[in-house]
């Protein structure tokens, strides 16, 4: 028993699929009012036992009125006081805390559709030893968003994303990109390399049996150290296209800079943590530097458009999450 699951001081449950207790873990941080109608949908799925929210910092009405719902559901679990701890840290005590025979880790702007723990239970029916499965993530527009189904994330793979050498050759393996969602959806159960952090729901064992999240990454890739850790254990990674989670991305009101700064920091990590061995250290630094000059370019790009909003000749922020934000917000008051 790992560490992580002994402070717990719970044992994972044997149950069939037809009686199984799924505990939903959200890590929230400043979400709004999509955190809410994360919450219910999750509360509504007939195999969650509960819904546990690991506040990291949110506005102080949605938590109100989060506590309201708590107190007439007993499945609504809310842990806070911690302050900000990541996300990663945050599944972990989430988990620790979780008392079902499956863990469900759902992004805090995600609202899943009826049924759909029931339809992934089914899913991972046929599946044996240690798995993850995801669903797939769509866009408010009903298109398949990037990350649902991902290659596993090597320095080679992200030196031509950030090279977009994907141009010159785009159906050759060497160039391949990192996000599958610009490729045909398969029809059927299908084994990946990596799914999005937004989705993944698993046996509690599974999550325990590699020591859960890696701490150390406080925001981003954090989902794709934790696949790679589990493929190398011998897990397996499974998307479904039979469950249709909807998404709204950067629903957060944290600053858009100190974002790209946490995932610029973690993937570089992620690198020197797990290619240090099969590539020549000066192609990690030439990757980490392409890494920096993107995260310069962005934040450059970032104050160009707030400029140009505080002058009035641009909106800030993306328009997908502002209308998502906006009617989220007036479903939730209804």
């Amino acid at each position: 028993m790992s560490d992580l699951e002994h402070d717990s001081g719970m044992q994972a449950a044997s149950t069939p699929h037809g009686d199984a207790s799924v505990s939903v873990i959200i890590v929230s941080f400043w979400t709004g009012p999509l955190l809410m109608r994360s919450a219910m949908s999750a509360l509504r799925q007939p195999h969650v036992r509960e819904v546990i929210v690991v506040d990291n910092g949110n506005w102080a009405d949605e938590m109100d009125r989060l506590r309201e719902l708590a107190d007439y559901s007993e499945k609504l679990i809310i842990i806070s006081g911690h302050g900000n701890i990541g996300y990663a840290a945050g599944c972990n005590k989430g988990a620790a805390n979780a008392t079902g025979e499956y863990i469900f880790i759902l992004n805090p702007d995600a609202i899943l559709p009826d049924e759909a723990v029931g339809d992934m239970l089914a899913e991972s029916a046929r599946l044996d030893g240690g798995w993850m499965l995801g669903a797939k993530l769509i866009n408010p527009d009903g298109t398949e968003q990037a990350g649902s189904r991902r290659s596993t994330l090597t320095p080679w793979r992200a030196f031509v994303e950030m090279t977009k050498l994907y141009n010159f050759a785009p159906r050759h393996p060497y160039f391949r990109r990192f996000n599958y969602h610009k490729e045909p959806c398969p029809g059927q159960l299908t084994e990946v390399p990596v799914i999005s952090g937004a989705c993944m729901l698993m046996k509690r064992e599974t999550y325990f049996s590699i020591d859960g999240m890696d701490a150390n990454y406080f925001l981003h890739v954090e989902d794709v150290d934790f696949c790679l850790r589990l493929a190398r254990a011998g897990g397996k990674i499974y998307f479904t296209p039979k469950v249709d989670i909807l998404h709204f991305k950067s629903s957060s009101r944290e600053s858009r800079i100190r974002v790209e700064l946490r995932k610029a920091k973690s993937m570089v990590r992620y690198f020197f943590t797990h290619f240090r061995d099969p590539y020549p250290s000066v192609f990690l630094y030439v990757v980490s530097a392409l890494i920096w000059l993107g995260f310069a370019m962005r934040t450059v790009m970032i104050m160009i458009r707030r400029m140009l909003a505080l002058v009035g000749l641009k909106q800030s922020g993306p328009d997908t999450v502002r209308r998502g934000y906006a009617a989220a917000r007036n479903r939730a008051r209804s």
